[in-house]
This record gives structure tokens, sequence and C-alpha cells, in this order.
């Protein structure tokens, strides 16, 4: 039982909205009463669950923080999600369930906040959409893109489902896919480019004979044109810039990939896509399958025709 105001639960009537249900005791205001009630959440969640009308009294619903309370009123905290609309022109979403998100990025949005930027990342764009729904949602990171490649990610909507996926992610991932255009026509059709990463103080990633981290990607050359070729590219670790790093490596530079020995940038943008993402349903076991659309930009670009 709560010290301050006096509250106990109440059986809940099966019409009521699922939720948590108190009755009142003493004379009381709505929002020092949840205030009290809820001294685990911030002043802040407290409020937004008064202004989105997850607070009932007497069954009606209440937005009104002064509203009087009376011995034997009864208090309900819903926990209905209402249908939040997600819209934003930076990120879509492919597929949401209580244990995972998954979201197609599009290049320019950060991953995560950086100490530059804090707001403007997939990340806060996201989080800021499961509170809408409960402000006791939370999201985990459970891997990045760079902020210039464009494609499809995943979050973890619990600590434990991300520590699961982490502990476990070569098990866990089937496949990642990317496509890339990179400047000019590798030597071989498809190859299994096997190097040693290092990344040196100004966080650029680069190959090593020995004493670095184990790199391994697969590609296929899927159309070029000579001038730019589109590689198919299958992760088989996961390297911070493993693929820039590798194209640049085999002299085949991501198209507008400055950092990673670019000489063009034909698009204005890294010509890098994160095309397919299967992965082991953490709670199901079931495999999920994402793909998405090879850009349209990356298909012109190594046209024939071009």
């Amino acid at each position: 039982m709560k010290k301050g105001f006096g509250m106990k639960r109440r059986f809940r009537p099966d019409n009521a909205p699922r939720g948590r249900n108190i009755t009142v005791e003493q004379e009381a205001t709505l929002l020092p009463f949840l205030f009290e009630l809820l001294k685990e959440q911030s002043k802040t969640s407290v409020k937004a669950l008064l202004s989105r009308g997850q607070i009932l009294v007497n069954q009606q619903v209440t937005t009104q923080f002064d509203t009087p309370l009376h011995a034997g009123d009864v208090v309900t905290i819903s926990y209905n999600r209402r249908k939040v609309v997600f819209n934003n022109p930076l990120l879509n979403i492919i597929y949401e369930d209580d244990a995972v998100i998954v979201v197609n990025k599009r290049e320019g949005l950060l991953s995560v906040s950086t100490a530059k930027v804090r707001e403007r990342t997939a990340f806060h764009i996201l989080s800021d959409y499961l509170k809408k729904s409960d402000p006791r949602n939370k999201l985990f990171v459970l891997h990045r893109l760079d902020r210039d490649t464009s494609g499809l990610m995943m979050f973890a909507k619990t600590r434990a489902i991300q520590e699961k996926m982490q502990s476990n992610w070569n098990e866990m991932i089937t496949e990642r896919t990317y496509v890339a255009v990179v400047e000019g026509r590798p030597e071989k059709n498809s190859d299994l480019i096997t190097t040693q990463l290092k990344e040196n103080a100004e966080a650029r990633v680069y190959v090593v004979a020995e004493g670095g981290k184990d790199a391994i990607t697969r590609y296929n050359l899927l159309r070029t044109n000579d001038k730019y070729s589109l590689l198919e590219l299958n992760l088989e670790t996961g390297r911070k810039n493993q693929i820039r790093a590798q194209m640049e490596y085999i002299g085949h530079p991501i198209a507008g990939d400055y950092k990673y020995g670019a000489e063009t940038d034909p698009t204005g943008r890294l010509m890098l896509h994160a095309q397919r993402l299967y992965f082991i349903h953490p709670e199901t076991g079931e495999e999920m399958r994402f793909d998405t659309r090879i850009p349209d930009s990356f298909k012109s670009l190594t046209s024939k025709n071009w």
C-alpha cells in the first residue's frame, strides 16, 4: 500500500479499461495524487498520461490536473494502447511487435545520438513514437547504420531482448545483405574478401596485415557499365565501416564515399544501402525476413545506357 494519500487496489470490473485501479481514501487533488502514486515515473511522463486521456476518475476520462478527488472515488490509470500513427520522412516502420521494431532508414539520419546531435536520430524519433502509446515504453540499440547509409535496421523494446540478441548475434542474425555502387568494375564477378581491420584516432577504419579484427564480406556483381558497378554484399562479420574499408582496399571504393577513397559523387550520397535483414525472432524462434527495394538511383547509375 502506498503511503501519503492512502490508497488501496480495487477489483476491476470486466468492462473497465485495462489498467491499474486505485480507490481514494481521503480528499486530494488529481495531479499531486498521481505524483505520489507514480513516484517511479518522472513528472513529465505522469502529466503525459493526463494529456493523452489515460487517466479516468470513476470511469470517466479526465485531463484536468486540478480535478478534486473524494474518499471512495476510483482513479484508473489506463494501459490501453492507442493506435499511434507514425509518419516521418526520414524513417519508415517495416515491422513492430512487443519485442522488436524494424525500420527502413533514409540516408543522412544518424542511428543514435552523438555529442553534437541528440534528437535528429533514428533512436530519438522511435523513442518519441513509442512513448506516445505509453510513457513507460523504452527502446534499446541492437546495431547501427552509418549516417549516410540507408536501409534496414532494428531495435529491441526491452533490455532482456537486447541482451539476448546481442549475446547471440551471429546465431540470431541469419543474413545481412547490402547493395552498393562502387567505382569501376571489380576483376572478379564474385569473391570472398577476408581482411583484418583497425581504427585510427580519426575514426577511420583501415585494413592491416595482422593485429586487427577479422572482417569477412562476400560480394556478387549484379550489373555494371564498367564506370560503376552494382554489388550485392553479404556480411559474415559486422565490423564498423567494414564494407567501406574493404571496397577501398580492393581498389573499388563506394561512389560518394570520399572518406574511403572515392573520386566521384554522382548522386550526392554514399551509395550503400542495407537491403536485406533476416533474423531469428528472440521470443518465437521464427525466422523473420525483411527486404527493401534497391534504390532506383543505384540501378540507373549502373545501367548500360549511362
